[in-house]
């Protein structure tokens, strides 16, 4: 293929590089110039075009893509058609996603301008899923080398989806007095729901005494009349013949591992009873968040027999999100080492409802509203407090003169409270456990209402997200641990946190401070109901 800038003269059968747009004539990228397209091209006065030209021996990218996709064996999966180079390959059933990583290397070395780029090995999904993407990078590429890569293709399983089949699962759990039964009950319809992808369904559940005798006759029961066994502890595994691995010998089977390098998801068992596996689930698995359970059970679902060899070699990547209410969290923290919490006061907003006055300049009390909502933020005593500003940021900063606090200037706060809540966030620092975010133009927050807020995130150990409601309905201030950190960075747009609240996946602590929860003043005729006086 010959790259460069021909002239318009001799451009008809060439292939732009670059699209050609102007008045009356627009020609995309790819496109082979015809006669007509040349004489179109000297009206406009365009005298030369960047384009290419194929060689012997070359193909387009859409061939060349094509020549590729018709090489994969095409069970569970469906290939959308060739456009600039691209095609898309999406699962056609719910299942595992596996990817042969030696024979993806093989084929993204042919040559640079052949790829492939697939989701992780092993991960699970659903119908209609993209799995992975061939790209051709030019416009042409020689079809030796198209056939070179279509080759590793056809002669190795280098991706594919096997597909869920349902299976018949037995739930066992354990019982001691220190485990109440709604954390069983939960833990019963999470299972449920984890089967559902895959069509399998809980036959039923029984739950015995945490001794190994008792526990053994229920695995041997389930593991009569099912396909799968899964064993629910009320207390966690610390060794190989406590009592899950012991009741899976005394039913007569095989522990074929315990442990796995996979967090969360340590603490799990492996065994079977006569061709049944019997998982014995680690404590996270009470979680819906993804662990080492998942990894496993998708494997069991997908027709694989994990064993010691599969699970040994799950480090890398085995470093999931943190689960913050399991019992025994990463972060461990001592009594010696009290949570740092910081407040985070938003004052970046344009007041573009107030007709040219802004509300955080209204005065509440002989002061300015910002002052008021940063003084109480002050009085509840967190580790700092934090004051984000943006517009008519000077004479919001004036208020604040003499009170301390950290300013956090944000340029971007235009486009909207993300950027206000981005900006807090990335000035915290490393050692913040937690942030209470406070709406500036809420004139009846008081610190007291703040303090009750930090007093319930320390009592829930800093992994929960606690938030102020009145009668019920959900409000501000909202304190959010560190674990929310990363989706704050993530935010776009004129949104706040709510989503991020509704879908951590953590507990929730609603705090009742009544009418102040939802007052906030957004119009002159709101400053003023609220009992504040227009300034400027």
């Amino acid at each position: 293929m010959i790259f460069g800038e021909v002239p318009v003269a001799d451009s008809v059968g060439a292939r732009l590089a670059h699209g050609v747009r102007v008045e009356g004539l627009s020609l995309h990228k790819g496109h082979v110039v015809t006669a007509e397209d040349r004489q179109a091209l000297v009206v406009a006065g365009i005298a030369t075009i960047i384009a290419v030209r194929l060689e012997t021996g070359d193909i387009g990218e859409d061939e060349a893509a094509s020549l590729i996709a018709a090489a994969i064996p095409p069970d569970h999966l469906t290939f959308t058609p060739p456009a600039t180079g691209r095609i898309n390959l999406h699962a056609t059933a719910n299942g595992l996603f596996v990817a042969d990583r030696a024979a993806i290397d093989r084929f993204n070395r042919v040559d640079p301008a052949i790829t492939v780029a697939t989701l992780p090995d092993h991960a699970s999904v659903a119908a209609g899923d993209m799995v992975a993407t061939i790209k051709i990078i030019p416009l042409a590429v020689s079809g030796d080398l198209a056939r070179k890569a279509a080759a590793v293709m056809a002669t190795s399983r280098a991706l594919e989806v096997k597909p869920f089949a349902a299976h018949r699962v037995g739930l066992v759990a354990t019982e001691l007095p220190t485990l109440k039964v709604s954390v069983m009950d939960k833990t019963r319809r999470l299972v449920e729901q984890r089967l559902q992808p895959s069509g399998s369904r809980l036959t039923g559940e029984v739950r015995v005494p945490h001794r190994a005798r008792a526990l053994a006759e229920a695995i041997h029961r389930s593991a009569a009349d099912n396909d799968l066994v899964l064993v629910f502890g009320a207390s966690a595994v610390t060794d190989q013949n406590d009592v899950i691995p012991a009741a899976i010998r005394a039913a007569g089977g095989v522990v074929e591992h315990v442990g796995m390098p996979v967090d969360p998801g340590n603490l799990l068992v492996l065994g079977r009873v006569g061709t049944v596996p019997v998982i014995g689930a680690p404590g996270c698995a009470r979680s819906p968040k993804e662990n080492g359970f998942d990894w496993i059970l998708a494997r069991i679902f997908a027709g694989e027999n994990p064993g010691p060899v599969e699970i040994t070699g799950m480090g890398v990547g085995g470093l999931l999100a943190e689960i913050p209410t399991r019992p025994q969290p990463r972060d461990l923290r001592g009594p010696e080492q009290p949570l740092s919490v910081a407040a985070l006061v938003l004052a970046a907003g344009r007041a573009s409802r107030m007709n040219g006055s802004h509300k955080l300049l209204a005065a509440f009390d002989g002061e300015a509203l910002v002052r008021r909502s940063t003084e109480a933020a002050l009085e509840a005593r967190p580790a700092r407090v934090l004051v984000v500003t943006g517009h008519r940021a000077d004479e919001i900063e004036a208020e604040l003169a003499g009170l301390r606090i950290d300013i956090v200037r944000n340029p971007d706060h235009a486009q909207g409270m993300s950027t206000s809540l981005r900006a807090g966030i990335s000035a915290l620092g490393p050692g913040c456990d937690g942030v209470v975010v406070m709406l500036a133009d809420m004139p009846h927050v008081t610190g007291a209402d703040v303090r009750l807020l930090l007093d319930a995130f320390t009592a829930a150990g800093g992994h929960a997200i606690v938030r102020a409601v009145s009668g019920g309905k959900r409000g501000n201030p909202v304190v959010l641990p560190r674990a929310t950190f990363a989706a704050i960075r993530a935010l776009e747009g004129d949104v706040g946190a709510r989503h991020i609240v509704e879908s951590a996946g953590l507990d929730i602590v609603d705090l009742e401070i009544g009418e102040a929860a939802h007052i906030d003043v957004d119009t002159p005729e709101a400053v003023l109901a609220a009992g504040g006086v227009l300034k400027g």
